[in-house]
C-alpha cells in the first residue's frame, strides 16, 4: 500500500518542493540566529524580495521572530524544525542511502546530513553536529578521544557543548601537526574540544612529519613515550579524510614525495599515509602518534567527511579502514559513492 508521502508525490509535488524550500529556511535561520535578512538571502541565494514574502508567511505562523539582533526560530518554529527532521529524512531517502552505503562499504554505520558542504558551510555545520550525537549515543565511562587535525574537525569541535558527557573524557592529538595551520592544528582542536565540553585535553607538540632519527630520538622522550600511550589507549579516534594533492600542499611535501603522489594517482590521505583509487598505500610519511594499525584495537572509529569533492577520497580510504569504523558524511559525498559503486 502506497504511503501518504508516495501519494503526495505524485498528486501534490509542488506542495513538497514548497514544503523543502520553507524547512531549508527554518534550517538557515536555527543555524546562523539570529540572523540579518540580507545575511540570510546571501547564504540561501535568494533575492531579497522573495525571502522577504517566505519571513513574512513564517512570522504569521508564529514560527519566527525578530527583534533588532536579527530573526530567530521561537520555540514553536524549533518544534516544528525538530519533527520534520525525519520527515525530509524520508522524502530525500537518506535512510535508504545509508543502509545501502553501509552495505557497500563493509562498515559499522553511515550517517548521511542533507546538503553538500562543497556548496554550503551549513551542510559542514551538520556533520559536526551529527559527529557530536553519534559521539554521545557511543561513550561509555571515562573515555580518551584521539583527534586529528584538519577543518571538517574544527568544525566539529565548535559543535561541543557542556554536558555532551556525563563521565570524564580526556582529548588527544592522534598525532603530531606542528607545521600545519595552527587553527587547524590537532592540538588546538583537542584544546577547543576540552573547553566547549568542559573536559581535559594533552597536548603534543612534535613535527607532522620527520626523518627515521628524529623519529627515534623523539619516542625515547618520557613526554612523548607517555602521550603516544594515551593515543593507542583511546576508546574512540575522530578523524577526517583529506585529499591527497591538497593534504601533500598543506603539509609541503618534499618534491620527490609530491611526485612520487601524483605519479601514483593518490587520492586520499589519513593518518600520514596516501592512497590510490584502489585503497593501496602508495606512500606513507613517518609520522609520530596513531598509524593505521593501531586503528584495529579502537572500538569506535569516526570518520567525518563530506562534500562531492571527497567522494573518490572517502571511497579510497574506506577500502583500508577498520569494519568498526561509522562514516558520517553528506549527501553531495553520498550520491557520488552511491552513484559509481
Amino acid at each position: 500500500m502506497h504511503s501518504f508521502l508516495d501519494i503526495q508525490k505524485r498528486l501534490l509535488p509542488d506542495l513538497l518542493a514548497v514544503m523543502q524550500e520553507r524547512y531549508s529556511l527554518l534550517k538557515t535561520i536555527n543555524f546562523l540566529q539570529p540572523v540579518g535578512r540580507r545575511s540570510l538571502a546571501t547564504n540561501l541565494g535568494y533575492s531579497e524580495r522573495v525571502l522577504r514574502a517566505e519571513v513574512d508567511f513564517l512570522k504569521q505562523q508564529n514560527l519566527v521572530v525578530s527583534n533588532a539582533g536579527g530573526m530567530s526560530l521561537s520555540d514553536e518554529g524549533k518544534n516544528l524544525l525538530e519533527d520534520l527532521e525525519s520527515l525530509m529524512r524520508e522524502l530525500k531517502g537518506i535512510d535508504v542511502m545509508e543502509m545501502e552505503l553501509k552495505h557497500r562499504l563493509g562498515i559499522r554505520n553511515v550517517i548521511i546530513v542533507p546538503g553538500d558542504s562543497d556548496l554550503s558551510p551549513l551542510a559542514k555545520k551538520e556533520m559536526g553536529r551529527a559527529t557530536v550525537k553519534g559521539m554521545r549515543q557511543l561513550l561509555a565511562g571515562k573515555n580518551i578521544i584521539a583527534v586529528t587535525g584538519g577543518s571538517t574537525m574544527a568544525a566539529v569541535a565548535e559543535e561541543m557543548k557542556p554536558g555532551i558527557y556525563n563521565d570524564e573524557l580526556m582529548f588527544v592529538p592522534a598525532r603530531g601537526g606542528i607545521g600545519e595551520d595552527v587553527q587547524n592544528q590537532a592540538n588546538t582542536i583537542c584544546a577547543i574540544m576540552a573547553a566547549n565540553t568542559k573536559s581535559r585535553h594533552r597536548v603534543f607538540y612534535v613535527p607532522d612529519q620527520v626523518s627515521i632519527e628524529i623519529y627515534e630520538s623523539f619516542i625515547k622522550e618520557p613526554l612523548v613515550h607517555e602521550v603516544l600511550a594515551l593515543i593507542k589507549s583511546a576508546g574512540m579516534v575522530l578523524h577526517g579524510i583529506g585529499d591527497a594533492i591538497t593534504m601533500a600542499e598543506r603539509r609541503k611535501a618534499v618534491p620527490e614525495d609530491m611526485r612520487k603522489i601524483v605519479e601514483h594517482d593518490a587520492v586520499a590521505e589519513a593518518f600520514g599515509y596516501y592512497f590510490n583509487e584502489q585503497g593501496e598505500i602508495i606512500h606513507k610519511v613517518l609520522t609520530i602518534g596513531l598509524q593505521l594499525d593501531d586503528l584495529k584495537e579502537i572500538p569506535n572509529v569516526l570518520a567525518v567527511a563530506g562534500g562531492s569533492s571527497k567522494a573518490k577520497a572517502i571511497r579510497s580510504y574506506l577500502k583500508q579502514a577498520p569494519p568498526q569504523t561509522i562514516l558520517i558524511t553528506d549527501e553531495g559525498a553520498a550520491k557520488l559513492l552511491l552513484k559509481s559503486g
